[in-house]
């Protein structure tokens, strides 16, 4: 006996049932499902005009056909973007074994040590790397970007401040993407934030901490260790938001008094992908591991005492209360984290 033919995708594949539909109506009490758009959905919303006559459907091979053209128009300039994305080479043996590998692309987050190993390894590679290059103590295993690091680093440093001061100093050579994220961030947590030349400010007991830009955004690169010094002095830290390929040539973060570094590591072997994603970092000194955001991968050993690696501090909301949470932001990039250690 044949199928009765349904009459929408959406009800045969992923859709309720007609008699789910009636009862859901029920409740809100319309009739069908478009009345309760009718009644939902304001009239200056709504489009109810004709829809354009849509094309006949194509094989795939003229779909690869008809693609191919269209980006053959075009024109492949340089990129000089700035604002912390340059360009970069992907080694080939890095896209074809890492990012085009569903082995690495389609994996989800490491909560089964016991099968992830391999990929535990690789981001404890990225955390060495973040920590040799930044001069500091502990890295965590990836955040969303640099701008939301940013912004964690801010509420970290307002969290270890034991005083009441509320003022955050952002140097006016910081990235404008991330000093939007840092001031949005701060609205809600009742934070000021005072834009200034950060090489002249004079911090007070209000000044719980202050983030630099190294290099900054015009390329420029200023020793702030005498910023450290005057920041340490009213009992706040100092954040800079780094440049990791720089760090290859310049000082550590770490050396001249920042007590957080964060940053992007687009710039290892990651496509720009039109602004994104990319693995963003974070490190400082071990004594403040408890309040880092993330997640952090931890050297154990297994139940027959070989070493093992597992994921450690993981005071995200999804394991802890949302209200002690060093973080309600959970997103990391592991695999553009992987592609960087893999790049380095």
């Amino acid at each position: 006996m044949p199928v009765a033919p349904v009459e929408r995708f959406v009800s045969r594949h992923i859709g309720p049932s007609e008699g789910e539909v009636a009862d859901m109506l029920g409740v809100v009490g319309e009739k069908s499902l478009d009345a309760l758009i009718d009644a939902t959905v304001p009239e200056h919303l709504r489009y109810r005009g004709a829809f354009p006559e849509i094309p006949p459907a194509l094989t795939e091979r003229e779909a690869l056909a008809a693609l191919a053209e269209r980006a053959a128009e075009n024109e492949v300039w340089r990129s000089y973007l700035g604002y912390g994305f340059h360009d970069t080479i992907t080694p080939p043996v890095i896209l074809r074994n890492v990012l085009e590998n569903p082995g690495w692309y389609t994996a989800y987050t490491p909560y089964q040590a016991e099968i992830s190993q391999g990929r535990l390894e690789a981001l404890l590679v990225y955390q060495t790397l973040i920590e040799e290059l930044c001069g500091l103590e502990i890295a965590n295993a990836s955040l969303l970007d640099e701008a939301t690091a940013a912004a964690e680093a801010m509420a970290m440093a307002h969290r270890l401040h034991a005083g009441g001061a509320d003022r955050f100093l952002v140097s006016d050579g910081v990235h404008p993407h991330t000093l939007a994220v840092v001031r949005t961030r701060a609205a809600w947590l009742g934070i000021e934030v005072v834009v200034a030349d950060a090489a002249a400010f004079e911090p007070d007991g209000s000044v719980f901490g202050a983030l630099v830009q190294y290099p900054a955004t015009d390329g420029t690169i200023t020793d702030w260790a005498a910023l450290a010094q005057r920041v340490h002095g009213v009992g706040g830290l100092v954040i800079a938001a780094t440049d990791l390929l720089a760090l290859v040539a310049l000082q550590p973060p770490g050396s001249w008094g920042a007590d957080i570094a964060v940053g992007n590591s687009q710039r290892f072997g990651v496509p720009l992908g039109y602004g994104g994603p990319h693995a963003a970092f974070m490190a400082t000194s071990a004594s403040y591991q408890r309040q880092m955001p993330g997640r952090i991968i931890g050297i154990s050993k297994d139940a027959a005492g070989n070493p093992a690696l597992r994921m450690a501090l993981q005071t995200r909301e999804q394991h802890i209360r949302r209200e002690k949470a060093t973080s309600n932001i959970c997103t990391a990039q592991a695999l553009l984290a992987n592609m960087a250690a893999m790049y380095a």
